[in-house]
């Protein structure tokens, strides 16, 4: 999944090295936090939020089949 989010993102920043995506684990859940460099930030989230909303949308859809929700903060 880190790949996936890798993937979508490095394609929308002018920055690609400072993309960051951390998985933390927990027993009812999956939480992904991806950073980017602060110029690049705006480039992820896009207009009202529209970009954010559909790499989230892509990424709930490509999840595996556990029994844990997915989570993705953008920061």
């Amino acid at each position: 999944m880190k790949v996936l989010i890798e993937s979508i993102v490095s394609r929308l920043v002018d920055y690609p090295d400072e993309i960051n995506v951390e998985e933390k684990e927990e027993s009812t859940k999956i939480v992904y936090h991806l950073t980017v460099h602060h110029d690049d930030v705006g480039k992820v989230i896009g207009k009202n939020g529209r970009i954010a909303k559909a790499i989230r949308t892509v990424v709930y859809a490509a999840k595996p089949e556990v029994n844990k929700r997915i989570y993705l903060d953008i920061m």
